[in-house]
């Protein structure tokens, strides 16, 4: 699985473990988790980030803060994923 670091606004770097990806009117969103998935007993918090924007060869993204904008998005990773429960 995938894993990437996120810079916080404070400089603080989070690792992530990506799950899955998504375009939505032409933004790039991840599901990421802060464990890993596929290990035993993993009970890690789901995230969602949207791609900010692009540079050359790197993407800048932030956490999905709306309730409308998780909730759409949500159920699009629902469909994509059958067996992941997401809540």
């Amino acid at each position: 699985m995938e894993q990437i670091i996120f810079d916080s606004e404070d400089g603080e770097q989070i690792p992530f473990f990506v799950i899955e990806e998504t375009t939505i009117n032409e933004v790039h969103y991840l599901l990421v988790s802060d464990e890993d998935p596929d290990a035993v007993d993993s009970e890690g918090e789901a995230s969602i980030l949207k791609c900010v924007s692009s540079g050359d060869d790197e993407e800048t993204y932030a956490f999905v803060e709306d309730d409308a904008e998780w909730d759409a998005v949500l159920s699009v990773f629902n469909e994509l994923i059958e067996d992941f429960d997401l809540v």
